[in-house]
């Protein structure tokens, strides 16, 4: 008999996983509780997989050898109990894919807030060393997908804790972990250290001929690194310290101590602007340095950088009223990076589906920098409440067209509108990428 791997959730990383393990030989099955896009079901039909949709028949699901569960669906799903209960194992999609790596390498990046633009920045390098490598993971990209119709011999992988959650022998040979700050706890009992354990499984298969990037800055790092002892090489990065090996900022300089290789140049020749993407820089270079590309390529890569779209990103300037979407930054940290980053007087757009946010943590930020903020969400008391007393003046507004009006007309010449809403989309738009395309379109009509 085949070995039976049914699949949960018919997104991106499902249909991935199920090419994935037909070509592999698996019996594959794919069940998907909500309807299944145009798309893919094309794709499951193309390779000849059988699914269904708008439904989980449970004899079909529960006689499976393996089940691997898409990185959106909770613990708390009924069929994921069920699954649990018959003692069936659970993995990732980035464990199945592990099984099939040949000799490819892995770099593996995590952490809350920054993954998306450090990933695409350590991808930016090694395509411009001319290495054989693909951009995959949490990006937008399945990793097995990528696998079973393109192989590589090098995987540049943004992984969420979700992604991690389900990992048995997955390992990195780099990893990378950016920050760890509250974030996606419902997902997760409302108990941070259970967050904190899954960012963490990241390392927990490596040896020692791995690596592990990790920011010395970070105080949930390094307190949770005094009682691990990994098994791996470590890496850190600083910028308020000098490091053995790793990287640090000193005054205007970034160096990099890798083995031989000795890298530094000037923050000011950096693409990505702003504290948090010196941080970034550094984790990418050391990344790069590590698989040992040339520091002429890590700094050429590292100036003329493009940064992703809804993360930090320029829409226009109307009438001197600058507008920027960083629609991105679906939690607060995301939104206290950005407000740290600004130097003009700011309309902040905040709000959507709530992950359980404590906004005491941009007070201060939207104290000094916010002149008014506009809400763009269906409930937004938690926001009125925590503001009404910070900032002179807090509007409501429940689509991206009111949203920009009202921002541009509190907005005078010189001032910022700044969309980073510190908060989940699914109220009012399809996913992140819609809020910001929407919002960019408002700016445009103005």
């Amino acid at each position: 008999m085949n070995h039976r791997l049914v699949i949960l959730g018919a997104g991106e990383s499902g249909i991935g996983a199920a090419i994935l393990g037909k070509q592999k030989g698996y019996d594959v099955f794919v069940s998907d509780g909500g309807p299944i896009k145009e798309k893919y079901k094309k794709e499951l039909f193309d390779n000849e997989i059988e699914f269904e949709e708008g439904t989980h028949t449970e004899e079909k699901i529960l006689n499976a050898d393996e089940v691997m569960k898409s990185p959106g669906i909770p613990e708390k799903n009924e069929m994921v109990k069920k699954i649990r209960a018959k003692g069936i194992q659970v993995i990732s999609e980035f464990e199945l894919a592990y099984r099939f790596k040949g000799d490819s390498k892995i770099v593996g990046i995590t952490g809350s807030n920054g993954k998306s633009t450090c990933t695409s920045l350590i991808y930016h390098i090694c395509k411009k060393a001319g290495l054989d490598v693909a951009l995959v993971g949490n990006i937008g990209y399945s990793i097995a997908k990528q696998m079973a119709e393109d192989p590589k011999q090098l995987y540049v992988a943004e992984i969420s804790s979700f992604q991690l959650d389900d990992i048995k022998t997955f390992r990195p040979d780099i990893a990378v972990l950016l920050n760890i700050t509250e974030d996606h706890l419902d997902r997760y009992e409302y108990k941070f250290e259970n967050y904190i354990n899954s960012k963490f499984k990241i390392i927990e298969n490596q040896t020692s001929d791995d690596y592990f990037i990790y920011n010395l800055d970070d105080e949930v790092i390094t307190n949770k690194l005094e009682n691990l002892k990994p098994n791996t090489n470590p890496l850190p990065f600083s910028m308020k310290q000098e490091t053995k090996k790793g990287g640090y900022i000193k005054g205007d300089q970034m160096m990099l101590r890798i083995q031989e290789e000795r890298v530094s140049m000037s923050i000011y020749d950096f693409a990505l602007k702003g504290k948090h993407n010196n941080y970034n820089t550094m984790a990418a270079g050391i990344a790069a340095a590590t698989l040992g590309i040339r520091k002429e390529k890590i700094r050429e890569a590292v100036k003329d950088f493009q940064s992703l779209e809804h993360r930090m990103e320029p829409v226009a300037t109307v009438r001197g009223v600058e507008f920027i979407n960083d629609s991105k930054a679906t939690n607060v940290n995301s939104t206290w990076y950005a407000l740290e980053s600004m130097s003009k007087p700011t309309i902040l757009v905040l709000g959507g589906t709530d992950k359980g946010n404590d906004y005491t943590l941009i007070e201060d930020l939207v104290k000094e920098k916010v002149k008014a903020i506009v809400c763009m969400g269906l409930d937004n008391k938690k926001i009125i409440a925590a503001f009404k007393d910070k900032v002179p003046v807090i509007v409501e507004t429940d689509n991206a067209k009111d949203a920009v009006e009202n921002s541009f007309r509190l907005a005078a010449k010189g001032d910022v509108v700044l969309l980073s809403p510190a908060c989940a989309s699914f109220d009012l738009f399809k996913n992140y990428e819609d809020r910001g395309t929407q919002f960019k379109d408002a700016v445009k009509e103005l």
